[in-house]
C-alpha cells in the first residue's frame, strides 16, 4: 500500500509511521509528503529518507478548494492508498475528502466526540476530566466527526497541565496511529454507518 501523509510541524507522526514502514510492521511505505508550511522541521525526515516531498503554502491560493485541488493532484499522481493526517493544521475542504472517500485518516488527542478540535488537551484540562486519551478516525465533512477506528484512554493527573498532558498522550497517539493504519493496509476495516468493525 502507498500512503501519502499530510504535515505541518515537527513531523513526530510522519517519523513515527515511516519508522513503522520500514520494520515492517505496516505493510505499506510513505510516498508522498506534503506539507502546507515550506518551513515545516518534519520534512527533513522524507527528505533524508529520499521520499519526494511537496510544500506549497496555502497563501498562494484564494480558496482552500484550489488548495485542496493541488494537493489531490499530488496524491493522485503517486496512486495513493490512504491520506494520513499527520499534524496537518487546516480543515480539508469536500474537495479532499470526496477525492479519497474513507480513505483520510487523522489521529486526535482525545477520547471524541469530546473536546474535538484545537486545544483538546487544554479543553480536558480546563473541564475538569478525569479521563482522556487519543482517537484514530477516518475524516468526513465535519470538524473530528468521521467513524471511530481506535480510542485508548488515559488517567488525567491531578498535577497535570496542557503541556504534561500532551507530553504523555504523544506516545499513546504514535501507538494507536500505527495501529489503525497496520489494520487499514491489512484490509481489516469495514465501516458500517458510523462503526468501523474490525475483521
Amino acid at each position: 500500500m502507498k500512503l501519502g501523509v499530510l504535515i505541518s510541524g515537527r513531523g513526530s507522526h510522519l517519523k513515527n509511521l515511516m519508522d513503522r514502514c520500514a520494520r515492517g510492521e505496516i505493510s505499506a511505505s510513505v510516498t508522498v509528503v506534503i506539507s502546507n508550511n515550506p518551513d515545516a522541521p518534519g520534512l527533513r525526515f522524507p527528505r533524508e529518507a529520499e521520499i519526494e516531498t511537496v510544500a506549497f503554502s496555502h497563501k498562494q491560493f484564494s480558496t482552500r478548494e484550489e488548495y485542496d485541488a493541488g494537493i489531490v493532484d499530488h496524491l493522485k499522481r503517486h496512486d495513493i492508498d490512504l491520506v494520513c493526517l499527520a499534524g496537518f493544521m487546516r480543515l480539508l475542504s469536500p474537495v479532499l475528502i470526496r477525492a479519497f472517500p474513507q480513505r483520510i485518516m487523522n489521529v486526535h488527542p482525545s477520547l471524541l466526540p469530546a473536546f474535538p478540535g484545537l486545544h483538546a488537551q487544554k479543553q480536558a484540562i480546563d473541564y475538569g476530566a478525569k479521563i482522556t486519551g487519543v482517537t484514530v478516525h477516518f475524516v468526513d465533512e465535519g470538524l473530528d466527526s468521521g467513524p471511530i477506528i481506535l480510542q485508548k484512554m488515559m488517567e488525567v493527573r491531578p498535577d497535570d497541565t496542557a503541556d504534561t498532558l500532551a507530553d504523555r498522550l504523544l506516545p499513546l497517539e504514535h501507538q494507536t496511529y500505527g495501529e489503525a493504519v497496520k489494520l487499514f493496509c491489512e484490509k481489516r476495516l469495514k465501516i458500517d454507518g458510523r462503526k468501523v468493525l474490525i475483521l
